[in-house]
């Protein structure tokens, strides 16, 4: 287990923010599912695209790293698909990336063997009941562990009609949209209520056209997908990660002056709404193309609907403990079943730093303070706790020390490289397990 143990400090300076996990995740996959060879430019080796990286590969796709550079920094890599799955490997480890495993679990109903997905810490029981329900009604085959991984699968998908809830994870319909143009007949996609976390969506729909598939969106309702269709490799850059980039831009605002670069701000990203919420909040940026500006701001609660941007919690979290006021955050609830119970986490967490936190069943109810005091913290091993409670530390009068630190490591390996380089101040060690 890794701890750190940081001395308050301001954070001053320029953050190339690391690729978006989101958009890597599915260029690996539409490029996984071309003919022909496809180079996807910008990506970080986290936990997570390295699950996703493993997944495609037991499919039968090749990969081939370029441009050798030094160890976790963005690099460019080469997929090669042949246009059909063939499995070269039963298990799938998807070690603790919900994407990897809700995005390839469809994959496994384009072939005729059985296929087991395994995992670890909590993914092993976030919930597939979506998928479940498919299962059923088309007699695919399937046994799991009392509902938890491993989840072993064997049964061909059929075209047809599809419905599924808005309010569960957009991961489900990602999953279904990769593979839905591929079986020999059309299919729909009814959305049964108002769909939740959008930008994820059209995230996929981007990429699904970007590679030459075809999808016909009616107003996010329902989507009409046409069946024999085929994927094309294309070259492609993944784009600086907005939901990454969130955590620097309250860190500039606590008391540093911080510039983000790599960013589209044309982005479809949902996370990107972290610059008109803190906005709304009072913050100071300025944009010039790629680059965001961030100083330091007197920011003041606000309420915050999380229903679209439910990553952002808990870096939001932080910044409400530390402005003006009350801020609540509202329609959250799905925070409880990611790689953390992130409302409890955040909570808990935060109020041992001095902050008043109060948890509410879908949200968050914060007191903000001028500084916190500081202490010892656990990130829940969940990366998002991990670097939302290294920012908090930017307005403490004693040093923060958070256990699980390598949680980072799942979506952004360097994260602690770049607090360093900004200024912060940490000592890093093993504690016993």
């Amino acid at each position: 287990m890794k701890s750190v143990k940081i001395i308050p400090s301001l954070l001053n300076g320029q953050v190339r923010i690391p690729p978006s996990k989101s958009m890597s995740h599915r260029a690996i996959i539409g490029a996984g599912l071309s003919e022909g060879t496809s180079h996807i430019d910008n990506i970080a080796f986290s936990d997570d695209i390295i699950a996703t990286l493993e997944g495609i590969k037991a499919f039968g796709v090749m990969t081939n790293h370029l441009d050798q550079d030094l160890e976790h920094e963005p690099k460019r890599i080469a997929i090669t698909g042949n246009g059909k799955m063939e499995l070269i490997h039963e298990t799938i480890n998807c070690k603790e990336s919900g994407s990897t495993l809700r995005f390839l679990i469809p994959m496994a109903g384009l072939i005729e063997e059985k296929v087991t997905f395994i995992g670890k810490g909590k993914l092993v029981e976030r919930p597939l009941n979506t998928y479940y329900e498919i299962f059923k009604e088309q007699n695919i085959a399937y046994t799991n562990n009392e509902g938890k991984l491993p989840l072993s699968i064997i049964g061909r998908l059929k075209p047809g009609i599809f419905k599924i809830k808005g309010n569960v994870s957009s991961q489900f319909i990602t999953g279904l949209l990769f593979v839905l143009p591929l079986l020999d007949g059309d299919s729909k996609m009814i959305i049964t209520t108002p769909l939740e976390s959008k930008g994820y969506v059209d995230l996929t729909l981007s990429i699904l056209e970007r590679f030459s598939i075809k999808i016909e969106n009616n107003n996010d309702h329902e989507f009409i997908i046409k069946g024999n269709q085929k994927y094309r490799a294309q070259d492609y850059r993944v784009e600086g990660d907005f939901s990454q980039a969130a955590f620097w831009i309250v860190a500039g605002l606590l008391g540093g002056n911080i510039q983000c670069s790599d960013l589209n701000m044309h982005s479809l990203q949902g996370d990107k709404a972290i610059l008109d919420i803190v906005k709304k909040m009072g913050a100071n940026l300025s944009i010039d193309q790629d680059t965001i500006q961030i100083e330091k701001s007197d920011t003041k609660g606000i309420t915050i609907d999380a229903s679209q941007c439910p990553d952002l919690v808990p870096i939001l979290a932080t910044l409400g403990a530390l402005s003006k006021g009350t801020t609540k955050i509202i329609n959250a609830a799905r925070l409880r079943i990611k790689e953390s119970d992130r409302l409890k986490a955040m909570a808990t967490e935060l109020n041992k730093l001095g902050a008043d936190v109060k948890e509410l069943e879908e949200g968050l109810e914060i007191h903000g303070k001028e500084k916190l005091k500081g202490g010892t913290v656990d990130s829940w091993n969940d990366h998002r706790i991990a670097m939302a409670l290294a920012m908090a530390s930017i307005k403490c009068s004693e040093p923060v020390i958070i256990t699980n630190s390598h949680a980072v490591s799942k979506s952004y390996p360097t994260f602690w490289q770049d607090f360093e380089k900004t200024g912060g101040k940490i000592d890093e060690w093993h504690m016993g397990e």
